[in-house]
């Protein structure tokens, strides 16, 4: 063979391989640091004096180098797996559980203001754990979670009042949220692009178990709410012991290879102790930021969910003070310090300018915002207004779920053949149009219970090509791994602030159209409506289905319901027209891009050094 054709070998040898050199070019000793949201690459031998931002993306590059075996991936995945089994099965059981113990507190409409609660403070720490994780690393964000879960889970199983079910309800959403953007980046580390969607699915699969054994766990306990709440503070924190074996192990093959990991614990030289925790704890986790954050949300959000009943409250000092200062002082406050005086804002504008990136954040922010609207009180829906099993609702309520993730699994395998995303998020909106129309038709009634099974199922089959492509695609528009940290962030915290809206709306439209809807029908027996209104688990075992008190209430049910129905149906049309701005990035076989561009240079150099060795 000629020299000649040695080079045009090698270089076709090299484009068949891009993962391999990919993984080679991890093995760099690099260092990233971000100033103004924009990576540069420096020697790592100037640690002394600078804080290792990225330790954590830089030692899961090199423990993802160790467990690039099949069967070392699929452990991985195996692990993730079974944490995903854990908390899905939680929180089936827990969402039916959340409305059994707030109607024994005869307090059933603040269900959405604890859910509303629950997905600010999701927002914010989205955020902070994917900033924690990139910079502390993997496991001590996800050590943290795990005691977070625990804590709140066992302070929410022994709440006699709404009040400490409440803050319970937050210390958990702080736990669970860790765990899930920790999965996501673990989801994100050890799969390409092209695979992601798959990936990310497949975490996610113990859905389709989950949806049929959920109902039996939540009729076998029964009333028993507290129970069925703690027994978590225990078989979750098991159901994590593979990953922590696993990472365990990672750790072990690269300090046995002297590996050099990375700590984001060590102090600089040319900094106290007090200007490194300054530094890292206040500015670079941007504190102020996050607190603003959660206020603006809060303020904003929570009094919707509290200002109707059978006591209108909309022109009472606590209801309006709230608003006024989300509106007048936090949203102005937020602007100006992250456009002002934040080093590291919390969304950087030079990523979030991208329409690879503001597109698909205002997908997730518009579905999650939709999704909740008729999801916030479908299981009240099905046990009053369709006369529905506790078991049955249970599974009614997760046919979403099952559809989407084993739709969203199979279309991976489409994906990463085609790599490419767009179009499919836009057939899967229009899905979602189909669905909402089915929800709005059947709202109440025994006639109704096909119509919503068959409406949550199409709703979870256009879910599986909106949710998963979507993150796949803005993380393909980070380009960087670092970034794509960043993006993934902003992604769920967006679909936590859209379930936040979606469960303030809904609660508002529910505590202020429902007691006067049941007020029309069931006239001079105010505790009568109180009772139907406050305590609808214990109204219906009192009030069975045939009696004429019943089906009044199932009346007023159906008009709320369609109520929130059509909301839902008019959120599509702000998702439907940001699709059409997405990238559509063809997905390569890398974990992130900056990979890719680092490949291709690789390929160039073997095929110029091969070049100077033809002789003329």
């Amino acid at each position: 063979m000629t020299v000649t054709e040695k080079v045009l070998a090698e270089n076709d040898s090299a484009s068949e391989n891009h993962a391999s050199l990919s993984e080679k070019a991890e093995n760099k000793d690099v260092m990233i640091e971000v100033s103004d949201s924009t990576a540069s690459h420096t020697d790592s031998n100037s640690d002394d004096n600078s804080i290792n931002e990225s330790a954590g993306v830089y030692n899961a590059e090199i423990y993802s180098k160790y467990y690039s075996h099949p069967f070392k991936r699929f452990m991985i995945f195996f692990s993730l797996f079974l944490i995903a089994f854990a908390y899905g099965l939680d929180n089936s059981v827990r969402s039916t559980y959340q409305t059994l113990a707030t109607s024994s507190y005869k307090q059933h409409s603040l269900m959405s203001t604890v859910t509303c609660i629950k997905k600010v403070i999701s927002a914010a720490a989205q955020i902070w754990f994917a900033r924690s994780a990139d910079m502390f690393g993997r496991t001590t964000i996800l050590l943290i979670s795990i005691v977070l879960y625990v804590v709140g889970t066992v302070i929410e199983s022994q709440a006699y009042d709404v009040g400490r079910y409440a803050g319970g309800a937050i210390i958990f959403a702080l736990g669970h949220s860790g765990i899930v953007m920790v999965s996501e980046l673990y989801v994100a580390d050890f799969s390409n692009l092209n695979w992601r969607v798959t990936a990310a699915a497949a975490q996610v699969l113990p859905n389709v178990i989950t949806t049929w054994i959920s109902g039996n766990i939540t009729g076998g306990i029964g009333d028993r709410w507290s129970w069925g709440i703690g027994m978590w503070a225990f078989i979750f924190p098991i159901s994590c012991i593979p990953l922590l074996c696993c990472i365990v192990h990672m750790k072990y093959l690269a300090l046995k290879n002297n590996e050099k990991l990375k700590t984001a614990f060590k102090k600089p030289r040319n900094l106290s102790w007090y200007q490194f925790c300054v530094e890292v704890f206040f500015w670079k986790m941007d504190i102020v930021g996050l607190v603003l954050l959660v206020a603006i949300f809060g303020l904003i959000l929570i009094p919707f969910t509290l200002a109707g009943g059978l006591s209108n409250k909309w022109k009472a000092a606590k209801i309006i003070v709230p608003e006024v200062l989300g509106w007048v002082v936090a949203i102005p406050l937020f602007t100006v310090w992250e456009w002002k005086y934040s080093r590291y804002p919390l969304t950087p504008w030079n990523i979030v300018k991208d329409r690879g990136i503001w597109a698909p954040l205002i997908i997730s922010l518009f579905q999650e915002f939709a999704y909740y609207m008729q999801g916030t009180y479908m299981i009240t829906v099905l046990y009053v207004a369709v006369n529905q099993s506790k078991s049955t609702t249970a599974r009614i309520q997760k046919m979403f779920s099952f559809v989407g993730v084993i739709t969203g699994f199979c279309f991976g395998f489409v994906v990463a053949k085609i790599r490419r995303t767009k179009e499919f998020i836009v057939f899967g909106i229009g899905v979602w149009f189909i669905a909402f129309g089915l929800l709005e038709r059947y709202t109440g009634g025994l006639e109704a219970r096909t119509g919503i099974i068959a409406a949550l199922c199409i709703l979870g089959f256009g879910n599986g090509f909106i949710k998963f492509p979507a993150r796949a695609s803005i993380q393909a528009s980070a380009y960087s791994h670092e970034m794509m940290g960043i993006a993934t962030s902003l992604f769920l915290s967006i679909a936590s602030i859209g379930s936040a809206f979606g469960s303030a709306v809904a609660g508002s439209i529910w505590a202020n159209v429902l007691p006067q809807q049941i007020e029309k029908r069931i006239t001079n027996n105010s505790t009568l409506v109180d009772y139907a209104y406050d305590s609808p688990t214990k109204f219906i075992k009192t009030y069975t289905w045939n009696t004429t008190e019943r089906q009044k209430v199932v009346a007023a049910y159906k008009v709320v319901e369609r109520l929130l129905n059509i909301v839902g149906l008019c959120l599509l049309v702000p998702m439907l027209v940001a699709s059409i701005f997405l990238r559509n990035r063809r997905l390569e076989s890398v974990v992130s891009f900056d990979k890719y561009d680092e490949a291709v240079e690789g390929e160039e150099n073997i095929v110029v050094d091969a070049k100077k060795d033809v002789k003329p």
